[in-house]
């Protein structure tokens, strides 16, 4: 089972950017109700994509310079990155076939 990992700024690089696989970035906060109904879906993908890709996530709230650095205004916000650049973005709560078709479409 893969976990969904919770960075920040100081492990952004690392876990993101010099990532050798697809990434996923879940911005979201703990009191955002579309964002804990997104939660078991993100896991689900990140159990079946494990190895090919990877989902990471960032607390808005404790990470303000990260989301305004995508320009996070609202949440949860998605955000697709292949080596080190955005190749996608979605805000709202979204389906698990979106999300697995933006996946595979990186993966492939």
């Amino acid at each position: 089972m893969s976990t969904i990992q919770q960075i920040s700024q100081a492990e952004f690089s690392r876990e993101v950017l010099q990532s050798s696989v697809p990434v996923l970035i879940d911005f979201y906060a703990d009191w955002c109700g579309p964002c804990r109904m997104l939660s078991p879906t993100l896991q689900k993908i990140a159990n079946d994509y494990g190895g090919k890709a990877k989902i990471v996530k960032v607390d808005v709230d404790q990470e303000p310079a990260l989301a305004g650095k995508f320009n996070v205004s609202s949440i949860p916000t998605l955000v697709f990155m292949q080596n080190g650049e955005i190749v996608g973005k979605t805000s709202g709560l979204v389906s698990e076939a979106v999300l697995t078709r933006a996946l595979d479409q990186m993966t492939a």
